[in-house]
């Protein structure tokens, strides 16, 4: 069997580096997607997190301001 010519080393590499590059657009998009969905929870957390603030606020409106007063 003849040594393989330099261009069909060529040609094999550069199908080995279509084949890798397809392999990193696929696991881009994977690792994107779990970008976008991270965000997405990061979003809902920082919504809530601000809802429980303002929640907690308005009962410390209803504290009274002096710890030691006693309102009925």
């Amino acid at each position: 069997m003849p040594a393989p010519s330099r261009i069909d080393q060529i040609a094999e590499r550069v199908e080995r580096l279509l084949v890798r590059h397809e392999e990193v657009q696929r696991t881009n998009a994977l690792l994107q997607d779990q970008v976008d969905a991270l965000t997405r929870e990061r979003d809902t957390l920082k919504s809530r997190l601000a809802a429980a603030r303002t929640r907690l606020d308005a009962l410390l409106d209803h504290l009274p301001a002096d710890p030691g007063q006693n309102t009925p």
